[in-house]
């Protein structure tokens, strides 16, 4: 299948210009994924250059396929974003993008586990070549407090308590959970499903199994830390989410480091140690145009926040 056909770039031409790229500029696509906005980034202007970072080898090759017309402007790592100092080594860039989804790629990759749509075993590991945890195994090792935990946490689902004493249950009956299939039950049949549901049931356990497995959410503010660090002056930083949780960690951490102060308000003094580093382009997220929603659904959720470096 053509690699344009796999997935849309969501928020495409809102985070190009945001990012402003010009000529001669180094850009850091820090979640490759299959190309779509480093190659919007490549043809905003000339002799932009990238380097991109992604975790998962299998996007990759379809990247280095769609971007190898641009020839020495792309470099590719294979890495977590949260590795962008040691990719960089020292170097200054003057922008960075983070998408924070799932590709279709992965989606739509029965194997990997990451979709209830298919029957297929609990991986949900970006990188298959890690030694992380998968998903089944977490449910395997975990006690019946920290999947219920980690489920509300990640997953913000509030049937979280009786989905993990049900998935324990089936553990203990020497039926532990292994398959997609499987884990889509077993949440059917301790919370329900009715058919005027708008998200199937199982979609927030999904969201959390994924984060957890990747450890997505414990990287997200350092990454913001770090990725700014690497910013020249003026150099601008553009991340996209798709739910709550990472959208709140965002918002969070821009403010703090564009020096909103965090300590009670009766304090005389400030003690958090607030410094503006940054300024904030989105006062708010950017969201997806009726346009974009109508052709690619999955666009729903994203939001984008952008910030520049103030020196």
């Amino acid at each position: 299948m053509p690699v344009e056909n796999l997935h849309k770039s969501v928020l495409l031409t809102e985070t190009v210009k945001l990012l402003n790229p010009q000529a001669d500029e180094l850009f850091v696509d820090a979640t490759l994924g299959l190309g779509g906005h480093a190659e919007a980034i490549l043809s905003a202007a000339e002799n932009v250059k990238i380097i991109g970072i992604d975790q998962d080898t299998e996007a990759i090759e379809f990247a280095k396929e769609k971007l190898e017309k641009f020839g020495e402007r792309i470099e590719i790592f294979h890495a977590n974003f949260a590795e962008i100092k040691s990719v960089l080594k020292g170097e200054k860039v003057d922008g960075v993008l983070a998408d924070l989804g799932v590709s279709s790629l992965q989606f739509d990759s029965a194997e990997r586990g990451f979709s209830f749509r298919f029957d297929a075993e609990l991986d949900m590991r970006m990188d298959r070549n890690s030694e992380t945890e998968t998903a089944a195994e977490l449910l395997e090792n975990l006690s019946e407090t920290e999947i219920a935990d980690l489920i509300y946490k990640f997953g913000e689902e509030r049937n979280s308590r009786r989905i993990a004493r049900r998935i324990v249950w089936k553990r203990e009956l020497g039926e532990p959970i292994k398959t997609t299939k499987e884990l889509v039950e077993t949440v059917e049949k301790a919370i329900g499903r009715k058919p005027k549901d708008k998200i199937h049931p199982a979609t927030r356990t999904f969201q959390a199994l994924r984060i957890a497995v990747n450890g997505e959410i414990e990287i997200l503010e350092k990454f913001i830390e770090d990725a700014i660090d690497v910013l020249k002056t003026d150099g601008r930083l553009a991340v996209i989410t798709f739910h709550s949780l990472e959208d709140r960690i965002v918002k969070q951490t821009f403010q703090r480091l564009a020096g909103k102060c965090s300590c009670p308000p009766r304090l005389p003094q400030c003690q958090c140690g607030a410094k503006k580093e940054i300024e904030i382009l989105t006062r708010k997220p950017l969201v997806s145009s009726a346009e974009e929603l109508d052709e690619n659904p999955r666009a729903r959720s994203a939001k984008l926040r952008v910030c520049r470096k103030l020196n």
